[in-house]
């Protein structure tokens, strides 16, 4: 076994069949990980995330956004039975180190997918350093452990930052989440929750959003206040408001209820904050109350951008 660092890597292989990953981020929650990795070619990942499906008893989900490939894994060590073109790649084990704070994710491939394995990811921002067992190329096995800080998932919706006569809610909520990213923390997507068309006080197209960041435990407060100051600043609404959801798991059926009768009927103020108090999720009025209704509807949406877009007459 041979343990390298980014830039050990960077020096010691630069040919041409080597594509470092732009960065991998891995988030933990009990004996969960989500692990987001930025791959190297925009479409590219498509191929990786389909042989991973296929061949990994550990990964309960992925998928691909542009070049972004998301692998919600549970923590263990399933081997694999690797076949050339059919199960070429995956994951063989996720281990949480608590006392080092850091998650080791073992992967496996054949030829190509083996170079990605750790040659490509180790190459990455976000790696502590990698454990390279195979170092694959050609028809050869490629296997490598990476290892990255443990980090964790906070969701914030977002409701209510415009008025009748000027702003867009989706664009401040965005440009938060870029503000927040140039200060360090990891934005990892915006999605767009449609909220009920006909709600009498919607300012034109009533939506929500949803912010997705990956943060270090010590931080999670930090960015919460940090994303009350910004919308204090630029709301032009006196109704603004949050909703914090933590962890990995999928939300509640409950919290989906919620957010789906948002889509198609009027919500109260009071429903929400007791949909929110009964699954300790935290409701924070920024600038106003009303804004709790499509906060917390954000949230139990954002793992489904499909039906968070989906529109009910």
């Amino acid at each position: 076994m041979e343990i390298l660092k980014p830039n050990d890597l960077k020096k010691k292989f630069n040919d041409p069949w080597i594509a470092p990953y732009e960065k991998v981020i891995t988030m933990a929650d009990n004996d969960l990980v989500e692990i987001v990795e930025y791959h190297p070619c925009i479409s590219g990942s498509h191929w990786l995330v389909n042989q991973y499906k296929n061949t990994s008893k550990l990964i309960l989900n992925a998928y691909r956004d542009g070049n972004k490939q998301v692998f919600l894994t549970k923590v263990g060590k399933e081997p694999l039975n690797l076949k050339a073109s059919v199960n070429a790649a995956g994951i063989e084990e996720v281990a949480i180190d608590d006392e080092n704070n850091t998650v080791k994710v073992v992967h496996s491939g054949l030829a190509g997918a083996g170079v990605g394995a750790g040659m490509c990811r180790g190459m990455g921002d976000g790696i502590k350093q990698v454990e390279i067992y195979e170092k694959g190329g050609g028809s050869k096995l490629g296997k490598a452990g990476v290892i990255t800080p443990k980090m964790e998932k906070v969701v914030i919706g977002i409701d209510d930052t415009d008025t009748k006569d000027e702003g867009a809610t989706w664009t401040m909520a965005h440009n938060v989440g870029i503000e927040l990213k140039n200060e360090g923390f990891e934005y990892l997507d915006h999605i767009i929750v449609q909220l009920y068309p006909h709600n009498p006080h919607k300012t034109q197209n009533c939506v929500s959003i949803a912010l997705t960041f990956a943060v270090f435990p010590e931080e999670k407060e930090k960015l919460i206040n940090k994303t009350i100051e910004l919308l204090k600043r630029d709301t032009l609404s006196d109704k603004t408001a949050i909703a914090i959801l933590n962890g990995l798991t999928i939300p509640p059926q409950e919290l989906f209820e919620y957010s789906m009768k948002a889509k198609t009927a009027m919500v109260s103020v009071e429903e929400a904050e007791k949909v929110a108090k009964d699954l300790s999720i935290q409701l924070i009025a920024v600038t106003g109350d009303h804004g709790k209704i499509g906060a917390l509807a954000a949230l139990g949406l954002y793992n489904n951008p499909d039906e968070a877009v989906k529109v009910y007459y």
